[in-house]
């Protein structure tokens, strides 16, 4: 067994990851990462299509593509033709043997290849089988095809994304599947505590597009319960001012002044204590209405300095406030260094070569969680996982023979 399940939240746990692309597999990935033996069941021949994804042409030729690279170390790769009558009776062993199958196939498409709900739950009663697809897998649109832009968009999240010149504008990252795949995993997780205590199986739908919505929940809450209709509004936090993003003498800055005493606090370090009884600023409803020539003011003053000059000042003030920066800054700041969220792990190219990839987010028992083994090659453990259910090699040959596998 890979070292992955020797240790960690969710040891001794199978998943069956059968996902294609992003949401399902950063579910999968989020799973291996807290111990779960995660099998990815691919296509013989193609495999994940994020196989042939991402921004190295070497590396998607060797169907490692980056984008798969990033969601897929930790997990071990079969291959299964579910289209043939051997691999089926593969299916029907890793079913059997599994706790968690997960999938993002168009809403139907398992069914149509012989293993609805019905006929998983009868093989396995203690199966947790959850489904993510772009619209669940009911209603007028759970048969459309769904990418994170389309949802994006028909979730209102472009709607608000932007300033009133350049909205509708889509997030900068895949953030539906994303949000789509951690509701995913959580409610794996859950079905896998009254799994362990009643050996109850549960059936999950997951809708990337209402997995949207709830994330945004502020947003939504101002139009069903305020009843307003929520507006783009760049940089500015709708709730308070000044709380944003600000320009200074060399670089942006962000600020959450979102206390009456952060406000107080910033108008005594930037040296303009008559911001403090100026009428247009003085309550945060005052700040919120004048909330453009509020920013004109704080700019005056911010324009002395760059951003990480007044990052130093305001450090220890209690003004939530931190420079604007870029994605590689990110990943070489300090806080990231020391949180051990990036890690390498070997390619499966050969050669001693390694990439960086993620881990998890959360730290257990103090410790950093990371990929426990690279990202498999299409295929890898094939043979490794059939013994495991049983089969022969005579048996393994035979499946091969006949395209099963």
């Amino acid at each position: 067994m890979p070292t992955n399940t020797e240790s960690g939240l969710l040891a001794g746990v199978r998943v069956l990851d059968m996902t294609n692309v992003l949401a399902g597999p950063f579910a999968g990935y989020q799973l291996a990462l807290m111990g779960a033996d995660v099998v990815k069941v691919e296509t013989p021949g193609t495999g994940d299509l994020a196989r042939q994804l991402g921004a190295s042409r070497e590396l998607s030729e060797h169907r490692l593509g980056v984008s798969f690279l990033a969601q897929n170390s930790g997990k071990r790769s079969i291959t299964v033709n579910l289209k043939s009558d051997g691999g089926r009776r593969i299916f029907e062993r890793l079913v059997a043997g599994a706790d968690v199958l997960l999938e993002n196939f168009r809403p139907g498409v398992l069914a149509r290849l012989g293993f609805d709900w019905e006929r998983l739950r009868t093989i396995n009663p203690r199966l947790v089988y959850c489904a993510v697809s772009g619209f669940g897998a009911t209603g007028p649109m759970s048969q459309r095809p769904a990418y994170d832009q389309v949802i994006q968009g028909l979730s209102g999240m472009m709607s608000v994304t932007g300033t009133p010149d350049t909205a509708p504008l889509r997030v900068g990252f895949p953030i539906c599947d994303s949000f789509g795949g951690l509701a995913a995993a959580f409610a794996v997780v859950s079905a896998l505590l009254r799994q362990r205590s009643t050996g109850q199986g549960a059936y999950l739908d997951t809708s990337m597009l209402d997995a949207a919505i709830t994330s945004m929940g502020w947003v939504v809450s101002d139009h069903l319960i305020a009843g307003r209709e929520p507006m783009p509004m760049g940089n500015e936090n709708v709730t308070s001012a000044p709380s944003g993003t600000f320009e200074t003498g060399d670089g942006d800055l962000n600020i959450a002044a979102n206390k009456q005493e952060q406000y107080e606090t910033l108008c005594t370090v930037l040296d303009r204590p008559e911001l403090l009884t100026d009428p247009r600023f003085v309550t945060r409803e005052d700040r919120k209405r004048n909330r453009d020539e509020l920013r004109e003011e704080l700019q005056r003053s911010l324009k002395t300095k760059s951003a990480r000059e007044w990052d130093d000042i305001l450090l220890g003030t209690g003004v939530p406030a931190a420079p604007v920066v870029s994605v590689p800054t990110a990943l070489r700041s300090q806080q990231i260094r020391h949180r051990e969220l990036v890690s390498e792990v070997e390619l499966a190219t050969g050669g001693g070569k390694t990439v960086e990839v993620l881990g998890s987010p959360t730290r257990v028992d103090g410790a950093s969680v990371r990929p426990a083994s690279r990202a498999p090659r299409l295929g890898e453990h094939t043979e490794a996982v059939l013994g495991e259910l049983g089969f022969t090699g005579e048996e393994i040959a035979a499946l091969r023979e006949e395209g099963a596998i």
